[in-house]
């Protein structure tokens, strides 16, 4: 404990950076966003098809562009890339308060997705895996918390101040916010790493820093990102179609409300918990085993019609969330080194926003069709351990790869 007090201590400019970055990245996120769903949909004559669609159309533009912005990273310091990213990310909050054409209303969704969801995070894990070295995954763990306060946090703030003014006037007041810190991101960002290339001035690995282009023609990117991408595309699915579960089994819709409480603690637990395995065993050392709990919850979710399944899978999930969090920071700088890290992680980013958008109408499709949900939800828990016992075996050829040092990146 006295060891992660002073690394908090000695790194706390760029890890509260990185801590806001996740923070304000909120302000784009679905569960901010849906906040003012009712609202929208009333002031602009839409239904929630409609309203849905346009998210997810938004949602899949901000990926794609993702896949060009995300490089910039690379580019830029800390310094300049951070505030512009709050400017555009309160641009995007005031274009939301303007929003009385559905044009509008697409441009204003495209611009928070992109800034808030996408490139905030991105920013977050691409300092985090560049700054630090052997205390990446506590590094990453701390900054994803962020994310945590701003899911208890916000929604209440939201509510409070949704009872005495509207929703447009909410959207300035978040713009008007993001203005005002504009300028400290600034100073809090300016940090220059030391010789060695480490914040905490320790010497980094002599991983190779792979381009983007060869980390594409690279299998076992595939591999790896198949199994990093498991917990996003899940969690999408089985929250997206929560209302349907609950009437399926007959629950109560209040039971699956009350096991959320149950997921994010779980989740800010091992988050903690996985930074300070992965500085100690390394992130791919974790991968194969990562999603172990997640395959067993689905497998109980779908299998068990009892009330406690949910909760049981809510624990589990959490688990294997919270892990994924340090990991998904930590293990593609291990893996590919961090000079190219920002446009990396970009095509990454994009995969997973896409994967995460098409999960749940997909599911919906099926659902449509007559496919059981049971059975797809099975159908995942399976996918997980599959990924799992796969990555036993690619993980290790990735490892061997990297003691090699005769082995040249082609």
């Amino acid at each position: 404990m006295r060891a992660y007090l002073s690394f908090l201590t000695t790194n706390r400019r760029p890890l509260l950076g990185c801590f806001a970055l996740f923070l304000f990245s909120a302000f784009g996120q679905t569960f901010f966003v849906s906040l003012f769903s009712a609202d929208i949909r009333q002031d602009l004559d839409l239904t929630h098809g409609q309203f849905g669609s346009l998210f997810m159309l938004a949602t899949l533009a901000g990926a794609l562009a993702m896949t060009q912005l995300g490089k910039v990273v690379d580019r830029h310091g800390a310094g300049r890339i951070v505030p512009a990213l709050t400017l555009m990310l309160a641009l995007g909050a005031a274009i939301m308060a303007l929003a009385t054409q559905v044009w509008i209303l697409f441009l204003a969704l495209f611009v928070l997705r992109l800034f808030g969801q996408g490139m905030m995070t991105h920013t977050s894990f691409t300092l985090t895996g560049r700054w630090f070295d052997r205390e990446r995954g506590r590094a990453t763990s701390v900054a994803t918390l962020g994310l945590n306060v701003g899911e208890a946090v916000l929604p209440l703030a939201i509510v409070a101040l949704l009872a005495v003014a509207g929703w447009r006037e909410a959207w300035w007041i978040v713009a008007a916010l993001l203005l005002l810190l504009v300028w400290p991101m600034s100073v809090l960002m300016r940090w220059k790493r030391t010789q060695t290339g480490a914040v905490d001035g320790r010497p980094v690995t002599g991983v190779r820093g792979w381009t983007r282009r060869q980390t594409l023609r690279d299998p076992y990117f595939y591999l790896l990102l198949a199994a990093m991408a498991a917990p996003a595309l899940v969690g999408n699915t089985v929250f997206f179609h929560q209302a349907y579960l609950t009437e399926l089994r007959g629950w109560s819709p209040a039971l699956f409300a009350s096991a959320l409480s149950v997921y994010a603690v779980t989740t800010v637990v091992f988050n903690l918990v996985g930074g300070v395995l992965v500085d100690r065993l390394t992130a791919l050392r974790i991968v194969p085993f990562y999603l172990v709990p997640l395959g067993l919850g689905l497998l109980v979710l779908a299998t068990v019609e009892g009330p406690w399944s949910v909760v049981l899978f809510m624990l589990l999930y959490g688990i294997t969330n919270g892990l994924s969090l340090s990991l998904f920071g930590a293990v593609w700088p291990e893996v590919y080194g961090v000079e190219h890290l920002g446009s990396i992680r970009s095509i990454i980013v994009a995969v997973l926003v896409l994967g995460s958008a098409a999960g749940p109408g997909v599911t919906g499709l099926l659902i449509d069709a007559g496919v059981g949900y049971p059975a797809q939800v099975m159908t995942l828990g399976t996918y997980c351990l599959l990924a799992s016992a796969a990555a036993a075996w690619f993980v290790s050829r990735i490892r061997t790869r990297l003691r090699d040092e005769r082995i040249e990146v082609v």
